[in-house]
């Protein structure tokens, strides 16, 4: 069967049954007790992702990446907050082994629209929400998913800079510009030198994995990307990415201080003045990760751009 779905674009395309991984079908029968008769949508980045219909008539989505040993805390996770009633889609099975992949599934959450934007007002919309996930997950019991996803790896023990990315280490990194390695340099450092205890926390916190409806969040999707870092690492890195769509880049450095006041405001606490230059220099990694990924991909340089227009009042601020 060749399903029609409309994809964020507008565009209609045909996504057909026979196209899905080979295992898959199965897998479903033997974990959801129903085989596969429509697709829904798929889509692929560091996961698979496949949006089902069963012939009984229920959805789910699927997920499938490569079983790294993160996937069982992540989904754990997930499910502790969607039973707590975060709005997050729930696990329906756990984790399972496919070859070398991890997989679940989980309930399907359709509906809601991204909130576009990265003024102050918009971040303090989404700084509620990570106040409110950061709380949820305190309590919740499960072994730290390490290591954390790669845009939040400062402190990986590699050899080099970066975290070992094969397919972005075998490119000519002599295109990488100056600023750029300087930047990730002294972000790191002030980041390793912080003496702050690690928690659990949401590392992909941007506006395309949100959906918001009747002006309230909808979902929280991409519960793949839970770190094991900091609170204000975490924090400061979702107040440089709450407002990336595609291509991600770094909103207003007004915006950012928006999201990470108000996180405190919110949680009760204010952050120490170590806490507030670690939450700075947290907003700057994700973003040298990604101009790092645009110039060895020959992408336009928006978070490029970026960085270089914000690099050294957001350094300030980190005291980095």
């Amino acid at each position: 069967m060749i399903s029609p779905i409309r994809c964020a674009s507008g565009t209609v395309v045909t996504v057909p049954l026979n196209d899905l991984p080979d295992w898959l079908p199965d897998w479903c029968v033997d974990q959801l007790g129903d085989e596969p008769v429509d697709v829904l949508f798929e889509a692929r980045s560091i996961s698979a992702v496949f949006g089902l219909r069963l012939a009984g008539g229920r959805e789910v989505v699927v997920k499938a990446r490569e079983d790294d040993g993160r996937a069982a805390s992540c989904v754990a996770a997930q499910a502790q907050l969607a039973q707590r009633g975060f709005p997050c889609a729930r696990p329906v099975t756990p984790v399972t082994r496919v070859g070398a992949l991890a997989v679940h599934a989980e309930e399907s959450l359709p509906g809601g629209s991204m909130l576009l934007g990265d003024t102050p007002s918009v971040a303090r919309r989404y700084a509620a929400v990570f106040a409110r996930l950061m709380a949820g997950l305190e309590d919740v019991d499960v072994a730290p998913p390490l290591p954390s996803p790669r845009w939040a790896r400062w402190d990986h023990t590699d050899s080099g800079l970066w975290p070992a990315i094969g397919f972005l280490d075998e490119r000519d990194q002599s295109v990488v510009p100056a600023f750029v390695v300087d930047t990730a340099e002294r972000v790191r450092k002030r980041l390793l030198a912080a003496e702050l205890p690690c928690v659990l926390g949401h590392a992909d916190f941007e506006a395309q994995n949100l959906r918001w409806l009747d002006g309230e969040v909808w979902a929280v999707h991409d519960w793949d990307s839970l770190a094991w870092q900091p609170e204000a690492a975490l924090v400061g890195a979702a107040s440089g990415a709450f407002a990336n769509a595609s291509p991600p880049t770094l909103p207003p450095i007004e915006s950012s201080a928006a999201f990470i006041e108000t996180y405190q405001e919110l949680r009760g606490r204010a952050f120490t003045a170590e806490e507030l230059e670690i939450a700075w220099a947290g907003s700057m990694w994700t973003a040298v990760h990604n101009a790092r990924w645009e110039v060895l991909h020959g992408d336009a340089p928006v978070s490029l751009n970026a960085v270089r227009e914000q690099a050294a009042e957001r350094l300030r601020r980190a005291n980095a």
